[in-house]
């Protein structure tokens, strides 16, 4: 069932969201090599708490951390570790979230760690530019579908393949409601959008087959062949006009978070 939003509820969902934004677009001066993948974590628990909030993916379902750190090969669910350091050329998806006054928000970004190769900056640009292709369908009157084609159009004309196994979501009172927003499929098809729905779209994308399995923790989804992945996200909400990105304060032309 796609739970519809009223005017009060997306606003405690902004101040959700809010707190997700301000972190995504911090963290790239605290990550460089050397650091680990549970330093990030800390970061986004103190980050999270300082601001009041509570992180929304410790305990989710048993995931033990509040941010999900997948590096190079992993493409979502990588579950942080002292022992897994950063080095030169890796490239870190961080996704995470928070919950205010009962509402979610969930967002991710992937990013460098120091110089990496132009095949790896190419990858994340690309899944970048795939999200926001999608987000050009993400309003009244469109279909799930048209979200789906546009990012999986973007993605694969570029060279790159859209990962199958996991999809975008609603986001509202759980983190992750109906209806599933793949990131590949056929326009027209999917249930329509409607103002008040609050949509997660997030490409997850591989340099090149998009065949992934689960590592033995069961959370952990790498690529099969080993290709590096990228991975985007935001919290997006359908209006009678243009969509609202909750989760992101750093992008010109949209209509953002305030």
């Amino acid at each position: 069932m796609i739970v519809i939003k009223s005017k009060d509820e997306i606003e405690i969902m902004a101040e959700a969201a809010m707190v997700a934004a301000k972190m995504l677009r911090d963290l790239p001066g605290f990550i460089k090599p050397g650091i680990s993948t549970k330093d990030i974590d800390k970061w986004v628990e103190d980050y999270i708490r300082s601001s009041g909030q509570k992180p929304g993916f410790k305990g989710y379902g048993g995931f033990p951390a509040c941010a999900c750190v997948s590096v190079n090969e992993e493409v979502v669910h990588g579950i942080p570790s002292k022992k897994r350091i950063l080095q030169e050329g890796d490239i870190v998806s961080v996704d995470l979230g928070t919950i205010h006054k009962g509402f979610y928000s969930d967002a991710a970004r992937t990013y460098p760690v120091g110089k990496i190769s132009e095949t790896n900056a190419k990858l994340i640009r690309v899944c970048e530019e795939s999200f926001f292709e999608g987000l050009k369908f993400c309003k009244k009157g469109y279909r799930v579908g048209d979200i789906s084609a546009a990012v999986q159009a973007h993605v694969e004309a570029n060279g790159f393949s859209v990962i199958r196994d996991y999809t975008g979501h609603g986001v509202g009172r759980d983190m992750h409601e109906d209806p599933a927003v793949p990131n590949y499929g056929k326009a027209g098809h999917g249930p329509k959008l409607v103002p008040g729905m609050v949509i997660a779209v997030e490409p997850m994308i591989a340099v090149g087959d998009y065949d992934v399995e689960v590592l033995s923790n069961n959370w952990t989804a790498v690529t099969v062949d080993g290709s590096y992945a990228s991975h985007y996200e935001n919290t997006v909400v359908i209006t009678e006009d243009e969509p609202i990105l909750l989760t992101c304060i750093d992008r010109d032309g949209y209509r953002l978070a305030e």
